[in-house]
């Protein structure tokens, strides 16, 4: 039996962070930033969610992501 617990809060508010595979700079410049955003737009096209607030490093990123009303799945995005 897992501990694993997964909050399921429709529209809800979440904290993530990702880091890098082996830490690689990947978005340490403007076009590799571009692909992040149009990524970022893609997604949110399909899967819609809204970004309260991003925090982007040349290695990893800090955002909080708020889901539409009745929608629990952040993990789909």
């Amino acid at each position: 039996m897992s501990d694993y617990r997964r909050a399921f809060l429709p529209g809800g508010c979440f904290f993530f962070t990702l880091v890098t595979l082996g830490r690689q700079r990947l978005f340490d410049e403007g076009k590799k930033l571009g692909r992040l955003r149009e990524g970022f737009r893609r997604t949110m096209g399909s899967h819609p969610f809204r970004i309260d607030a991003i925090v982007i490093l040349p290695d990893h990123l800090h955002t909080v992501w708020r889901l539409p009303g009745g929608d629990t799945d952040y993990s789909l995005r």
